[in-house]
């Protein structure tokens, strides 16, 4: 009799002890924070920084992370299977691109803030330029802008100087970065004498100024679209990264970073 009571207060402390393991298994599941990962524009990253923040506060149970670039570079990398939680674009043509190949959600596509774009140059040049218009070939060294071919703004920059009939006299000038951050650092550390950025950018940096404006007549409107990647394993979360963008308070943050809905 009382080896079989012995037995039995094995056998319930093993049970209670089975019990103990359960719970905190149950307890860590539950605890467990999800992670996404977003394709982000280079000229958003200081504005990311803070809405990561807010996120975060908002859904404590995701983290998120994000890859920093140019579009068309991150565009061409979840082209080729890079594993990716979602997109977000600083031009309309690469997340075409990728919706046309089903490379995206298309219902979770949306449009969450604009940008204008701008002629910088050194706080401390000597140039005296006040419009595109006075981009002289003669009278400037080097211009810094982001590839054409892979990066938006220097699309956009393209855009503005072929309509104002001076891309073809500056070739020869042309300093090609591969995003625009790179761009604002050539300007900063004076390698080049002017830059064609995003007020965004210009905004962030005490070494350089704004010199001139472009109309919005002369490029293609800029408008960063967001979406979730079709072969995110994650969706649902991406997905709630993406309707935060939308939000007053994300839009608030990015406003203060020089953005515009």
């Amino acid at each position: 009799m009382k080896n079989k009571w012995k037995i039995g207060m094995i056998v319930l402390a093993l049970l209670i002890f089975a019990s103990g393991c359960n719970n905190q298994d149950n307890a860590d599941q539950a605890t467990e924070k999800t992670e996404i990962l977003i394709s982000t524009a280079a000229s958003l990253t200081d504005a990311m920084a803070e809405i990561e923040k807010a996120f975060e506060d908002t859904y404590s149970n995701i983290d998120v992370s994000f890859n920093f670039g140019s579009s068309g570079t991150l565009a061409q990398q979840i082209q080729q299977g890079a594993p990716t939680d979602a997109f977000l674009s600083a031009d309309q043509k690469w997340m075409d691109t990728l919706e046309e190949e089903g490379a995206i959600i298309p219902e979770t596509r949306v449009d969450f803030t604009g940008n204008k774009i701008v002629l910088i140059g050194h706080k401390d040049t000597a140039l005296n330029i006040s419009s595109f218009e006075d981009v002289n070939p003669d009278e400037i060294g080097e211009l810094a802008i982001g590839n054409p071919d892979s990066v938006p703004a220097g699309t956009y920059a393209k855009e503005v100087l072929t309509k104002l009939e001076k891309w073809e006299g500056l070739d020869g000038h042309f300093i090609l970065a591969k995003d625009v951050r790179q761009v604002l650092s050539y300007v900063e550390s004076g390698n080049t004498d002017l830059g064609i950025v995003y007020s965004s950018d210009a905004l962030i940096s005490d070494k350089v100024k704004v010199m001139a404006e472009a109309s919005t007549d002369l490029h293609t409107p800029i408008i960063y679209p967001a979406a979730v990647t079709a072969d995110s394993q994650k969706s649902d979360s991406a997905k709630l990264f993406i309707e935060f963008l939308q939000t007053d308070e994300a839009q608030a943050i990015l406003n203060q970073f020089g953005f515009k809905k």
